[in-house]
């Protein structure tokens, strides 16, 4: 239940107060009257996914501005405020909207739906001959859903396995007789945090590119730290709140693509991944990075866009050297910021001197480059 407006009366107690947005109401307890418009802002980032600066708040017809304190803008207890969300200045996924009652859609029925003769591979002596002679399994959109034996058939003979795009749930022990397999894709499954056998996945001493984008993780075990050949590190479009420590064990690891999950806080052994050259954390909830970011000495390029983010590691630029590509787009990250940070100038000339020589391959168009920050 609301809380019914006190008449406007500041007391010095601490007051209530109710915002609406996308069709729901977002209860705010306990706020001193001296909270400025922009703590109340904050408050709600995480509840709304809308940056601070995304957000316009209006009370009684009136828009409330950042500096003011409650107080002074007149917000009582009991008050009702509206929310109104700036077009992509958002963190994580975007807006968290009022939830419709919708039927979900399984890519189970999908197969069914498709038919039977789709969800089994017919695989003939010649077709698993020439698996084995080329090392590479082929088993792109064919609604599967379960690894077919004759994979499990071509034992260390594997090198590269695509199963993406199919509706498996399972990766079984047997994973782990691909001894010599070194790239292995499964996004677009129905693969779960208890569905994976990590202990013969980890196995694989050679494995070097692993693709798990768009399934339904919400952690990773430590035993990730066991894939120390791993080269890529694909696992964008799930649920995972966190990384765990032990990636900071991978340090072959180039490309580590995390974007589009719900991770709050990157550990600090991020910065032993001394091999990373390209991170994307975009579309995550991430008000802050480790300062051990200014130890990937090899990163060249690092996307951050859609996340909380105010300010950048104090090293980043100092110490990043290689670094040419820095997307910042939809952060509270602006220019003036930037310009302050160590180390800007020449990271500055290093990627206009990259965005130039683009130019003139005609790799891109003409346009005025976009430092993926605010102008203001």
């Amino acid at each position: 239940m609301e809380s019914s407006v006190t008449g406007g009366e500041y007391t010095g107690a601490n007051i209530s107060l109710s915002v609406k947005f996308s069709g729901r109401t977002i209860p705010i307890t306990n706020l001193s009257p001296d909270s400025t418009i922009k703590d109340l802002k904050s408050l709600l980032q995480p509840l709304t996914n809308v940056l601070p600066r995304g957000q316009k708040l209006i009370c009684k017809g009136k828009l409330l501005v950042d500096g003011m304190t409650l107080k002074e803008s007149e917000v009582a207890n009991g008050s009702r405020i509206m929310l109104m969300a700036s077009q992509g200045l958002h963190q994580g996924d975007g807006p968290i909207l009022k939830q419709a009652p919708t039927r979900p859609i399984s890519r189970a029925n999908n197969a069914t739906t498709l038919g039977k003769e789709k969800t089994e591979v017919s695989v003939d002596k010649n077709r698993l001959d020439r698996w084995k002679a080329t090392g590479v399994i082929g088993l792109r959109d064919y609604n599967l859903r379960a690894i077919p034996d004759e994979v499990w058939a071509c034992g260390a003979s594997a090198r590269v396995i695509e199963l993406s795009n199919n509706a498996i749930p399972v990766v079984p022990a047997k994973i782990g007789c691909l001894s010599s397999l070194q790239k292995l894709f499964l996004s677009a499954n129905d693969i779960l945090d208890n569905s994976i056998n990590w202990e013969a996945l980890v196995s694989l001493k050679f494995l070097t590119v692993l693709s798990l984008d768009q399934n339904h993780l919400t952690t990773l075990p430590p035993a990730l730290g066991l894939l120390t050949s791993l080269k890529q590190f694909h696992v964008a479009n799930n649920k995972l709140s966190s990384l765990p420590n032990e990636i900071g064990l991978l340090t072959k690891l180039e490309v580590l693509k995390v974007n589009n999950n719900r991770i709050s806080t990157m550990p600090t052994c991020i910065g032993d991944c001394i091999g990373l050259i390209e991170i994307d954390v975009s579309s995550n909830l991430l008000s802050e990075l480790p300062e051990t970011f200014g130890n990937l000495h090899n990163l060249k390029s690092v996307c951050l866009s859609n996340n909380g983010l105010k300010s950048l590691p104090s090293t980043l630029f100092k110490k990043c050297l290689q670094l040419t590509t820095l997307d910042l787009h939809n952060t509270e990250i602006t220019m003036d910021v930037l310009r302050q940070t160590e180390g800007w100038e020449s990271f500055d000339e290093r990627r206009r001197l990259k965005h130039q020589k683009q130019l003139d391959f005609r790799v891109v168009n003409s346009g005025a480059f976009d430092e993926g920050a605010d102008k203001s």
